[in-house]
């Protein structure tokens, strides 16, 4: 992260910012206009920071800058303070994910243990869950073959974040190339099976997520539909 302040500074300078000091201020032009719309993303950027930044300070590294003026640091100095910059950010970040992944895995425990109870669920030693919606009668992949799936995806909050179903385009991969709980539910489908699985975190994107769709520590829910093997590995019995 070192030296991103200064990137978008110089960015913003650039394209001629003037800070205003003015109570009222028209935008005619557009470099007016532009000049605004990226100090407004400056700003933004430096409060989502959380950080104490001192506002006369700002203006004037933008003028130092601007100006062609000595700055007030040198090169070690600012490297030095932005590395504890960093620091301090990638701390806010480890306790966020932290926050979220425990809420995220309480709401799944809960989720699972109601879920288990309802009719037509099955609940594998690893946890997964599935409900078999339409059972296949072709073969079972083995974990080297590939194979073809449509699915759809969504959240605990029943939001939709992935579906090859939208995309009218089947999913084509090596079975031991996903994620665990997808790996496990389709070594357990016959081809043409349609199956409602049901996956715990650490079956599926884990404290990691996949952001920015997927948070720490979440439940995952797919509908797969298993298609067909495209190629399957040879059987060295």
């Amino acid at each position: 992260m070192k030296y991103i302040v200064y990137g978008l500074v110089a960015l913003l300078l650039t394209a001629g910012v003037a800070v205003a000091g003015e109570k009222k201020v028209e935008l005619k032009s557009d470099s007016e206009k532009l000049s605004y719309s990226m100090g407004l993303e400056l700003g933004s950027y430096f409060k989502s920071l959380g950080e104490d930044l001192r506002l006369e300070f700002v203006k004037k590294g933008l003028e130092d800058a601007f100006n062609g003026n000595k700055p007030l640091l040198t090169a070690e100095e600012i490297a030095a303070i932005q590395d504890q910059f960093a620091a301090r950010q990638r701390e806010k970040q480890v306790k966020l994910v932290m926050e979220m992944a425990k809420k995220n895995r309480a709401a799944a425990e809960k989720f699972l243990a109601e879920n288990k109870k309802k009719e037509g669920i099955q609940t594998t030693s690893s946890g997964l869950q599935y409900k078999v919606i339409k059972k296949g009668t072709g073969p079972r992949p083995k974990s080297t073959d590939t194979v073809k799936v449509h699915y759809r995806g969504s959240l605990l909050n029943g939001s939709e974040f992935d579906s090859s179903y939208k995309r009218n385009e089947p999913m084509v991969f090596q079975l031991n190339q996903v994620i665990p709980g997808w790996q496990e539910a389709l070594g357990l489908m016959n081809v043409g099976s349609t199956y409602e699985v049901y996956l715990p975190p650490d079956l599926a994107y884990g404290d990691q997520g996949a952001p920015p769709v997927i948070e720490p520590g979440s439940l995952l829910i797919f509908q797969v539909e298993l298609l067909g093997i495209e190629n399957p590995a040879p059987d060295n019995k």
